[in-house]
């Protein structure tokens, strides 16, 4: 599902103007945004949680050269599932992969 599906499944649920639910789903994303970027941690009860996990800085291989790299440390956004969609997602079968 890409970000238009979503404003216009929001559109026809709401009963809003395509617009109208674009706004409301690009508030919603800006808001997520802004939350992550100021280091904040985001629970949405019943779907899960957003929050930034800092990864160490390691070393790997350049697989075309075999030769070792640095990577540095990187803060990434990281999502927890809910217990509720994690369940709801078992139920259809649905489980593994990076589901935690």
């Amino acid at each position: 599902m890409t970000k238009t599906d979503l404003i216009r499944n929001i559109s026809s649920a709401a009963d809003l103007t395509q617009k109208d639910a674009e706004v409301v789903m690009e508030t919603i994303l800006n808001a997520i945004v802004r939350t992550l970027r100021a280091g904040e941690k985001i629970e949405v009860r019943g779907f899960g949680s957003f929050r930034i996990r800092r990864r160490q800085p390691r070393i790997v291989c350049n697989p075309k050269t075999g030769a070792r790299v640095e990577v540095p440390a990187k803060n990434i956004a990281y999502f927890t599932p809910s217990k509720e969609l994690k369940a709801g997602l078992a139920e259809l079968g649905l489980t593994g992969g990076k589901l935690r």
